[in-house]
């Protein structure tokens, strides 16, 4: 704004709002501003809200939820069927070591190293013939995340903004918890050609302190009434900004992300502060990242954030080329606990009904051996888990073959997962499009369709 006359001092004006640089949605603070108007449901929506529970790197289907006996049988061989082109060079079958029995009333049968997870079995749904398009870290959790390979397409939590908008104009409605600071990811949060104030805002969940979490959340220069006397005026001065200059698209959604950053000094202390948990709430998800994840996403939804990301790891930890029953039951230790806490706590807060949760990873791993003990990238047969939002309970979706390593009954392709996830949401993923470049963009491309086997 270098055409007006009034000079602001930024630095000052904006700190304690530079929590929401990577943007955010929602209306502002000020009685006479007209929140983003967005499409909403096409139909009567299942689910309100998602939480993603994501396995960076990619766990072996026939450990958890698959189990496949002819590993056993054909410990060490490559019959047909078990000699399938992997990334690398893999040698024989390479059996599970761990057990199964069947658990709950549904009696669907899972792994030893998930016990706590496996007393909320008869709510979840077991897609066991998930397949994607390419076996590498990048392309594929391009696609997980975003729907495709091509790493300028919006995320699909960016979508789900577009489509719904936020239910809390004082917190993004799409929050991405990971620890550390994975600046290779961010493009797995991005809105891409979508409007900028549906892009995901990133969050460190490794640490607790709510101002640490959130960089510059609080102002320790001004009060509350000051600050919205200044963002009053740079509203002002914006408008007339954006009066001249009519095409540029960016500008309110950046004065979005000011207000909403405002905003959040006063509510995001509440929401990201897990000290305001009971000890016996804080107990039962256990400690670690991966729980202060979990109990935020909860914390997260029950104020109206629309979609919230939990990754397990900042890299892959389930990438197990080697010592793979080594690393197995660590890693699941580290999720069995929280995830049966966040159901058990969305399921007393009447919450489970209406919130979808989504487990899995870019893809799953091969049956036969790499080095003798790890496994490899696996993209053609995995596993993945829904529960709540409108999902049945108690069963399993698809077959994989006899070894685990492809689909074959009922395949379920990533676009047939988001599919599936945006109707819950009361979405048409054929209709729920943007036109950018002279074409209409959707978040499942040109393909994909709605798992109805699996809706309640």
């Amino acid at each position: 704004m270098n055409d007006e006359s009034v000079f602001i001092d930024r630095r000052q004006m904006l700190g304690g709002i530079g929590a929401l640089s990577t943007g955010a949605v929602g209306s502002t603070a000020f009685a006479d501003f007209s929140p983003e108007p967005v499409l909403g449901p096409h139909f009567p929506a299942r689910a309100k809200r998602v939480i993603h529970l994501f396995m960076n790197g990619g766990p072996f289907q026939a450990d958890l939820f698959d189990p496949k006996p002819a590993l056993e049988k054909y410990a060490g061989q490559k019959p047909k069927g078990a000699d399938l082109l992997t990334e690398r060079p893999t040698g024989g079958l390479l059996p599970s070591p761990f057990k199964f029995r069947p658990r709950g009333e549904s009696g669907v049968p899972v792994s030893e190293l998930l016990p706590k997870l496996s007393e909320h079995i008869d709510d979840i749904c077991v897609l066991r013939s998930m397949h994607a398009d390419n076996p590498n870290h990048g392309p594929a959790l391009l696609q997980m995340n975003n729907g495709t390979i091509i790493p300028t397409r919006p995320s699909m939590g960016s979508w789900f903004l577009y489509g719904l908008g936020s239910e809390n104009p004082n917190l993004p409605g799409y929050v991405v918890l990971c620890p550390g600071r994975p600046v290779r990811f961010s493009i797995l949060w991005t809105s891409a050609f979508l409007p900028s104030a549906n892009q995901g805002t990133y969050i460190n969940h490794s640490k607790t302190d709510p101002n640490s979490m959130v960089p510059n959340l609080r102002n320790a220069q001004w009060d509350r009434e000051t600050q919205a006397r200044q963002l009053g005026l740079l509203r002002k001065l914006n408008s007339e900004h954006q009066r001249r200059r009519p095409d540029e698209p960016g500008l309110p959604a950046r004065m979005k992300a000011i207000e909403t950053g405002y905003r959040m000094q006063f509510q995001a202390s509440d929401a990201f502060d897990l000290n305001r948990e009971t000890k016996q709430t804080r107990e039962a998800y256990g400690k670690g990242h991966f729980a202060n994840g979990c109990l935020l996403a909860r914390r997260l939804v029950e104020r109206g954030v629309r979609f919230v990301q939990v990754y397990y790891g900042n890299g892959q930890p389930w990438d197990t080329h080697g010592k793979h029953n080594e690393k197995v039951p660590d890693l699941c230790r580290n999720i069995d606990q929280p995830i049966a806490a966040l159901m058990s706590d969305l399921k007393s807060r009447g919450m489970l009904e209406d919130t979808l949760i989504v487990w899995g990873g870019d893809f799953g791993r091969t049956p036969t051996s790499e080095n003798g003990d790890g496994r490899d990238h696996n993209h053609l047969g995995f596993s993945m888990w829904l529960a709540g939002g409108g999902v049945k309970g108690g069963m399993t979706y698809g077959e994989t073959d006899d070894f685990g390593f492809k689909s074959v009954v009922n395949k379920v392709h990533v676009h047939d997962l988001h599919a599936t996830m945006l109707h819950l949401l009361g979405l048409d993923h054929e209709k729920l499009t943007y036109r950018h470049a002279g074409r209409d963009y959707r978040l499942t491309d040109v393909y994909g369709r709605v798992v109805q086997e699996v809706l309640a």
